[in-house]
């Protein structure tokens, strides 16, 4: 008894011990837990703010793992048999290529310098422009993304023929992407030796086939597959523009926006008449390097390439020949490159030269820009590999084409178009700066500089010496590479932004005069157009369609101007 009560008391005597532990313990457990869920949401916070910084990323590897698998495409190749027919001549008003020539100058002589400009006619077609259009013969050719090949009266806008060379891809078919659906997208090139316009149109596959098309009746005369073997059709764009020299046409290819895939850089060849084997080189990195920049391959007189290449997987060890400017010969062998000594870090920060095409200048020299904000003078005999410029410029970003007119030359830089003059033989000197909104690509006809505002859709007429703007015209917002097409005086550019509906607004303008005051009001109208684009997408794509044909001829009122402006807002 003495036990069990000497037990009982010796528990009892413990259990407060007990209670008193679990209350001492208590708060260490507590801050512990604390610390714990502290650490927990931290992690938790830089989980969620690393998967919010990657969301693009993640999207694109859903998106790559979803669509769906490529099929093989069979088609019937059409070629060329052979002919006797005298080549066509070509005119000072043909416009056949990006920026009309194979060094992509973009410069044509004796255009007067215009006052005014006024909008003549548009038309709607099947499905965006991102391509220049071309004028042969007083035709204008425009490619669109519904894979389709038009031909209109340079004068009217009346369609003259108009050719379905397949069947474009949906977005949805791609891992990536920005353009949907997406057809032609690479500006075309007029062959007057055959009489055809080519063009590369991405078909449901998916795949890329050349066509080369009758210019006067708009028959498919050449077809056929371009994809090199070990190209992979889904990852891939062809948006830079053809190149034709020595009855061979040249035909880059890039990656789609986002970066999608195992792509890699590309310069495909074949004949004119569609014969023979195709040519081919590969940027050797291990992935991108694309060739995507808009004007496409530029060529010098001796039929050599020069391509600008983007950025590399490499961000370490050997150069891979990315984030460059390279020198294929004719055969598309390479012959010689240069990279920037910054070219891993580039690549890195995706910061590299292949947004802009290469610049041929006068005594032998290139200048080459892109995405970093510097610019480099190099030599085209010897473009001297890493580190090889013989001058760096700090200029700008730049994207597209630029254009060249004796010494001066035009870079489109994202904060406004700026001019270089070349002085001393070989020393590229900065000029003037454009209005930062004016980013388009320039051509240049006689004095004047021509380029797009493609936000708010201005096309803006610079003073080539000064940057002082001689004029300005609403003409619909347009695709950030779009670049217009100058022929006899007049201006032909496509719309490729997608808000404006699936169509083509192309316009033919003149010179024309008029006052200080008149100048004053049309500045006052274009700022009215932006307001009410901005306030009403649908309206203004409604009403810039729905005056399609309209005329503005020179002897319009002041009023009836304004009226007109008002109505193709």
């Amino acid at each position: 008894m003495a036990s069990d009560t000497n037990t009982g008391y010796a528990i009892l005597m413990r259990e407060p011990n007990k209670m008193h532990d679990t209350k001492k313990h208590l708060p260490r457990f507590t801050q512990r837990g604390r610390i714990i869920l502290t650490i927990l949401l931290v992690v938790i916070l830089l989980l969620a703010s690393l998967l919010y910084s990657q969301r693009h990323q993640i999207y694109l590897l859903i998106r790559f793992w979803s669509v769906p698998a490529p099929q093989p495409v069979h088609i019937t190749p059409v070629t060329l048999p052979p002919s006797t027919a005298t080549p066509a001549q070509l005119t000072s008003a043909d416009w056949t290529m990006y920026h009309e020539n194979n060094a992509r100058t973009g410069f044509v002589a004796g255009v007067p310098d215009p006052t005014h400009l006024t909008s003549l006619w548009k038309h709607p077609l099947d499905g965006a422009v991102y391509a220049e259009p071309l004028v042969v013969d007083g035709q204008v050719i425009v490619a669109t993304e519904n894979d389709t090949l038009y031909a209109l009266n340079a004068r009217t806008g009346q369609v003259q023929w108009h050719t379905s060379v397949g069947t474009p891809v949906p977005l949805s078919d791609l891992p990536c992407g920005d353009i949907d659906p997406l057809g032609i997208t690479g500006t075309p090139v007029y062959d007057p030796q055959t009489g055809l316009v080519f063009a590369v149109a991405e078909i449901q596959g998916p795949a890329h086939v050349l066509v080369g098309v009758d210019v006067k009746t708009g028959h498919i005369k050449v077809r056929r597959l371009v994809d090199p073997p070990g190209m992979d059709p889904q990852t891939h764009q062809q948006r830079a523009a053809l190149a034709l020299s020595g009855g061979s046409v040249y035909i880059a290819f890039g990656g789609l926006y986002g970066d999608c895939g195992d792509y890699h850089g590309w310069v495909v060849a074949s004949h004119t008449d569609g014969t023979g084997a195709l040519l081919a080189y590969q940027v050797p990195t291990t992935r991108e390097g694309g060739i995507w920049a808009p004007p496409g391959p530029v060529i010098d007189a001796q039929g050599n390439l020069y391509v600008a290449v983007g950025n590399g997987a490499a961000t370490q060890g050997d150069w891979d020949h990315s984030d460059s400017i390279l020198r294929l010969s004719p055969t598309l062998q390479l012959e010689d490159g240069f990279a920037p000594q910054s070219w891993q870090s580039d690549n890195a920060s995706d910061a590299d030269l292949g947004s802009m095409g290469p610049v041929l200048l006068p005594n032998g020299l290139i200048y080459a820009d892109g995405k970093s904000g510097q610019g480099y003078v190099l030599r085209a005999d010897h473009l001297g590999g890493i580190g090889g410029q013989i001058q760096t410029i700090a200029l700008c970003s730049a994207y597209g084409g630029a254009a060249v007119s004796g010494q001066s030359l035009f870079i489109p830089c994202h904060d406004g178009l700026r001019q270089l003059q070349l002085e001393a033989g070989t020393h590229l000197v900065v000029g003037w700066h454009a209005p930062q909104q004016v980013t388009g690509s320039p051509v240049i006809g006689g004095q004047t500089v021509y380029s797009l505002d493609p936000g708010d859709g201005v096309l803006y007429a610079l003073n080539a010496a000064t940057g002082e703007v001689r004029a300005t015209l609403s003409v619909g917002t347009a695709s950030r590479f779009a670049t217009p097409t100058l022929s006899q005086g007049s201006f032909f550019i496509g719309d490729g932004y997608r808000r404006c509906g699936n169509g083509l607004r192309i316009r033919y303008l003149e010179e024309n005069s008029r006052t200080t005051e008149e100048n004053a009001r049309e500045l006052i109208n274009v700022g009215r157009c932006k307001r009410q684009r901005k306030q009403d997408a649908r309206s203004f794509t409604r009403s810039a369609f729905g005056v399609d044909g309209a005329t503005v001829s020179r002897n319009d009122s002041l009023d009836d101007r304004k009226t007109q402006a008002a109505a193709t807002c």
